[in-house]
């Protein structure tokens, strides 16, 4: 029998309070004037409805990154990406001052932004613009438009910005702590993203569909596919738990192409076992890609073929969507003719690959049932720390034992002790488990593999093969190979 694990009313309004009253643009928020504009948006701009709709139909949407300082700027830059882009999806990427509650310093940031006629942000406050400032961008588009940003404490982000008309909110306790912060406590991060998930159950308890993300690539460099796995599917369980109902969760390629395809294929069977093992039916579940998180390439030629690579990934492996990468990446912050770019590219992909059906191999289904098998021995090992498989109190433990560990985390929440590295054929295997209880004869098939490796290069295997794997493509190459 399913426990109703939703924060109380009462408590909620009470930890509400708080949360509002930690900037001064909190007091604009009203919930009911957030369900009003939420019910004015129609179908074509929800989130939730673009998502479920793509999944039915087999396409697999195009969703850009993006976000600057100045509101008419970030307006221009959305309606860009839409228009010349072709983007099916919006985002709106926030400043990093904001993503750590930093409130006052990203309001410097935009009055220095306002001086200097140009973004000195690198992303959009939107906490410090409030309800009515949020407003004017989703207005101004005609596409769905999300939150993306990497905030441990996201309560106010999340209160302004659903109440302001996006319909799509990115982010986890984990996804968005582990990777992104030193000091924060995972028990606090949790509770702060019940907190989130909670809010968004409340729009969905009045008809109003909210898509909630977690961030599936976690640190983007070598994550075994097990490993961003169980973090999105024990967050995807505490979104559940919150009344969310429209999930979408991720991964980040990892660059060989059989791998790929075979994780995201086999997310979603794992994330509809655990779900309903706890109970739950009533959820629409979809799929993200992440084209390349790593180091890309300088030459803009180079940088087009790694999209490229990203976009025949994606759309092999059945996604419903695909976050696009610019031929910038190695600059940093990409013009918006830059990042129009990447989204041309990756359609073009997208669109010759959709008549072509997804990747089906012997291959593909060896490794959807390794990855399998990883995935339900950590997760596995994750629940039974928790006496009633609670997955908040399963994370927090497992995190402290290291089954669940992050490779190159910078939390000190993290064990760190997992090492990754590719075989010979660039299929991310695991080199050092730490704690992570992979069975044996899987734990024995990555060493064999990365022996194989190891006799190919004639060199042993070691830490210098994992650095060389981690600038590998911004090299021209996919496996560190010595020179």
């Amino acid at each position: 029998m399913k426990v109703d694990k939703r924060i109380p009313l009462d408590r909620f309004n009470t930890l509400r309070e708080e949360a509002l009253a930690t900037w001064p643009t909190g007091a604009e928020v009203r919930l009911q004037e957030g369900f009003a504009t939420q019910r004015a948006i129609g179908e074509e701009k929800n989130f939730a409805l673009a998502m479920k709709k793509a999944k039915k139909e087999g396409k697999t949407l195009l969703q850009p990154r993006a976000g600057v300082a100045l509101v008419e700027e970030h307006i221009r830059l959305l309606k860009y990406l839409e228009n010349e882009g072709q983007a099916d999806l919006l985002p709106t990427t926030i400043d990093a001052y904001t993503r750590q509650n930093r409130y006052s310093e990203a309001a410097k940031g935009i009055e220095k932004s306002q001086t200097a006629g140009t973004s000195l942000l690198n992303g959009f406050p939107a906490v410090n613009y409030g309800v009515a400032g949020c407003k004017r961008v989703t207005e101004a588009v005609s596409k769905p438009v999300e939150v993306r940003h990497g905030t441990p404490d996201a309560r106010l982000l999340a209160e302004i910005t659903l109440a302001s008309g996006f319909t799509s909110f990115e982010g986890g306790g984990i996804s968005y702590n582990i990777p992104y912060a030193k000091n924060v406590s995972l028990e606090r991060s949790i509770e702060y993203w019940k907190y989130v998930d909670r809010l968004v159950g409340l729009y969905e308890e009045q008809g109003l569909p909210i898509n909630r993300e977690p961030f599936g690539p976690l640190t983007g460099t070598l994550v075994p596919p097990f490993v961003s796995h169980g973090v999105a599917i024990l967050e995807g369980l505490l979104a559940l738990e919150q009344g969310v109902r429209s999930l979408t969760l991720g991964y980040g390629q990892c660059g060989n192409l059989v791998q790929d395809v075979a994780a995201l294929r086999s997310l979603v069977p794992l994330a509809d076992f655990y779900f309903k093992s706890a109970g739950f039916t009533d959820y629409e579940l979809t799929t993200v890609f992440h084209q390349w998180m790593g180091g890309f390439p300088e030459d803009e030629a180079q940088a087009f073929a790694v999209i490229s690579w990203g976009s025949v990934a994606a759309r092999m492996a059945g996604a419903t969507k695909v976050i696009v990468k610019s031929p910038h990446e190695a600059m940093g912050i990409p013009t918006k003719e830059a990042n129009a770019q990447g989204l041309r590219a990756t359609g073009q992909i997208i669109h010759m690959l959709s008549d072509q059906g997804i990747l089906d191999s012997a291959a593909v289904d060896r490794e959807v049932e390794l990855i399998e098998r990883e995935t339900r021995a950590v997760l596995e090992a994750a629940l039974t720390l928790s006496e009633t498989r609670d997955p908040g109190e399963a994370a927090v433990r497992a995190f402290e034992a290291g089954i669940l560990d992050v490779p190159f985390a910078p939390s000190n929440q993290n064990r760190g002790k997992i090492l990754p590295m590719r075989d010979n054929e660039g299929y991310v295997r695991v080199f050092k488990p730490g704690g992570t209880p992979l069975p044996p004869d899987v734990l024995e098939y990555h060493y064999q593999r990365l022996q194989e490796r190891s006799r190919a290069e004639g060199r042993p295997v070691g830490l210098q093969m994992v650095t060389d794997d981690i600038y590998a493509i911004g090299k021209g190459r996919l496996v560190g190979r010595p020179k």
